[in-house]
């Protein structure tokens, strides 16, 4: 009886034959978390997408100085209430310059997303091409990546981080300077994980099967392991995203990331830590900001990996025919 039970499909379990993108979706529309954590990682992209036209709406921009609204005998407070908030400057002003605060926002999401998703491209196609030419490359190959691999992992991000950033010429595009940096240095551990996956693969019938048939190398690779990969790197680069907007912001904190007057978050967070007392909104906003994209793109991809895996998808239907089994 309990096994009838057990094999009876939960409300959304995957369909038998079903492709695997719709099998994917079935399983991650049933984790409420991670869909909501998607709408708001949406919402975010939009808002940086709409950035210029959001704040051609408010009619300002995240450059414009504007000393009048900043009280100056006070050492640039902002004037008025919530600072500086009215019709015109939706979350208020900068102190000291009186810049929108709502244009730098916005606009600091573009520079902050766009940084880490940048980044995360290139540390997966670095790991991904090295993880893969490490597995399939002779055993010299294999070792002589590995032990680059390692070097790479053992480097301490933010160290190298600040030591490249500050020797590059200033007339270098900071953005991009930055979401270089990052990608070439953290690649590592997807490169491992990219490897001791395609290790299994090399082992499995199909893939024996296509390289007796006379395949290439790397058109097994392109054909029958980079498929079986695609799970694993996509999960880990869900993941990767909100480490690299908090490798960007602290990088930006310490004053070797985006340079003014570019904005970003962790920019934003430098320039307002001495004015938490006199105007909060103007370290709450970029913090809040920061904190609501790290806690959603991590829930997200917590909950991509568990739709990925199929053996978690399995788990969550056996625990849903227990609880009915219970209630009946």
């Amino acid at each position: 009886m309990s096994e009838a039970v057990i094999a009876v499909e939960a409300p959304g379990a995957p369909a038998p034959g079903a492709s695997g993108a719709r099998q994917f979706w079935l399983r991650l529309r049933t984790q409420r978390a991670a869909l909501v954590a998607a709408v708001v990682v949406a919402l975010l992209v939009l808002v940086a997408l709409a950035a210029p036209l959001l704040t051609a709406v408010e009619g300002q921009d995240p450059t414009t100085y504007h000393p009048s609204l900043v009280d100056s005998a006070r050492g640039g407070v902002p004037i008025g209430s919530f600072g500086g908030v009215s019709a015109d400057h939706w979350l208020g002003v900068e102190p000291q310059t009186g810049r929108d605060l709502f244009a730098r926002l916005v606009h600091g999401a573009r520079v902050s997303l766009g940084v880490a998703l940048a980044a995360t491209v290139v540390q997966v196609t670095i790991g991904v091409v090295v993880g893969v030419a490490a597995a399939l490359g002779s055993r010299l190959v294999d070792q002589l990546l590995s032990r680059f691999t390692d070097v790479i992992v053992a480097m301490p991000l933010m160290i190298m981080a600040l030591a490249l950033l500050a020797i590059v010429p200033s007339s270098f595009p900071r953005p991009v300077l930055v979401a270089l940096v990052i990608g070439l240095i953290a690649w590592g551990n997807i490169a491992k994980i990219v490897r001791a996956q395609t290790l299994t693969l090399k082992g499995l019938d199909y893939v024996a099967a296509a390289r007796l048939s006379g395949w290439g190398t790397w058109r097994i690779a392109r054909r029958e392991l980079l498929p079986g990969i695609a799970a694993p790197v996509i999960t880990y680069a869900a993941l990767l995203v909100p480490v690299n907007i908090s490798v960007e912001a602290a990088l930006s904190f310490l004053g070797v990331g985006v340079k003014p007057p570019t904005p970003s978050w962790g920019q934003m967070l430098t320039a307002a830590d001495v004015w938490y007392q006199a105007a909060p909104q103007y370290l709450l906003l970029p913090a809040g900001a920061l904190f609501v994209t790290v806690l959603a793109l991590t829930v997200l991809g917590d909950g991509v990996r568990t739709a990925l895996d199929p053996r978690a998808a399995s788990r969550l239907r056996v625990g849903t025919g227990r609880k009915r089994e219970a209630k009946a």
